[in-house]
């Protein structure tokens, strides 16, 4: 298990802000909002408002451990890792979906959720699939920022922006759903080529969220992608255990992303900017279970589809899960459940730390 001592320092300063250092309670979270921009591991239900997407959960069984069982568009049966790591932050409740009516007046000021499932940093992936590009999530934003002014005023929207967390978490479709089976793409970049372009893209994006105002960016760290069911069962070549081939290239983006990263630290003095690794936490799940206290990390809680993108969610056609999801890696072929979620949100707030002191 991994160490709880940076997690109990973020706790301890939120109950400090909660109490005003004193006994008067304040409801005050560490960070006055959460501004989130990335894919399906962190889309809370935008995705529920676009016609055409290709990628949805909102269906049972997703949300069967969520508040009144709601499939409210989060891929998990419950909470996923931003949900958890803003209740860790001191928030009682989550920012909204930006499409959604909800993404309106006072709700605003604790952030914005532009997510979308399938989305990813190389906008082709998420046009194949009908999601939010991150070129549109960050047009979002702008529209966000002048809502957010009209609500609190400029000199506290800017306030709100400048002290706000701002979490990047996305391109799992880069490889899963574009590299892997666009022979066009693969044959014009290898691997390092392509993880190259990718985290360019971040670093640009990166770049434009700090021009808008934004001073401390967590991205996650590109997770195992050959210990996703789905993946051992497209790649694995009939073999049970994690596909070697798919996480070193998971590995080679990450070395680059830490390089980017650590540019952009240099470049911008007054930038908080970390890494919120999911990579080790997930890859000990997915290798080593029961250390943890799961059952399963090969199979899925839910029944998921055979054929095309229906490998990697729920069969909304076929009824029935397993009986308990937290004893479960993976609640559906790429995605983790709420009790998955937890063990890596702490990992995130361990790696996120300077972000918010």
């Amino acid at each position: 298990m991994a160490s709880t001592v940076p997690l109990l320092a973020v706790s301890l300063l939120v109950a400090s802000a909660m109490s005003g250092g004193g006994g008067r309670a304040l409801a005050q979270p560490l960070v006055p909002a959460v501004i989130s921009f990335g894919d399906s591991t962190i889309d809370v239900g935008n995705n529920n408002y676009l016609p055409r997407a290709v990628f949805k959960a909102d269906y049972p069984p997703y949300g069967q451990s969520y508040a009144r069982h709601q499939a409210t568009g989060r891929f998990s049966d419950g909470k996923i890792v931003t949900d958890i790591t803003a209740e860790t932050l001191g928030f009682e409740s989550y920012a909204p979906p930006y499409l959604s009516p909800q993404a309106s007046g006072k709700n605003l000021l604790i952030g914005a959720n532009f997510a979308s499932a399938a989305s990813s940093y190389h906008d082709d992936t998420a046009a194949m699939y009908d999601a939010i590009t991150l070129t549109q999530q960050l047009k979002y934003f702008k529209e966000y920022q002048s809502k957010l002014a009209a609500v609190a005023g400029r000199a506290k929207a800017r306030s709100i922006l400048s002290d706000a967390l701002y979490v990047v978490s996305t391109g799992t479709g880069d490889f899963l759903q574009n590299y892997y089976h666009n022979a066009s793409l693969s044959s014009r970049y290898n691997v390092d080529q392509y993880s190259d372009l990718l985290v360019g893209i971040f670093s640009n994006f990166a770049n434009e969220l700090y021009k808008l105002g934004a001073r401390r960016i967590g991205v996650t760290s590109m997770p195992p992608l050959g210990c996703f069911p789905a993946s051992i069962r497209l790649y694995g070549e009939g073999r049970d255990g994690c596909v070697a081939r798919l996480n070193r290239h998971a590995e080679t983006f990450n070395v680059k992303l830490n390089a980017t990263v650590k540019a952009l630290k240099e470049k911008h003095a007054d930038l908080k900017i970390a890494i919120l690794d999911i990579y080790t936490p997930l890859r000990k799940l997915a290798e080593a279970p029961a250390e943890q206290g799961f059952a399963d990390a090969r199979g899925t809680c839910c029944r998921t589809g055979t054929a095309k993108t229906r490998v990697y969610l729920c069969n909304p056609t076929t009824a029935g899960t397993c009986r308990n999801a937290s004893s479960y890696v993976f609640f559906d072929g790429v995605h983790p459940s709420e009790a998955a979620n937890a063990f890596m949100a702490e990992s995130m707030v361990e790696a996120g730390i300077e972000l918010v002191t």
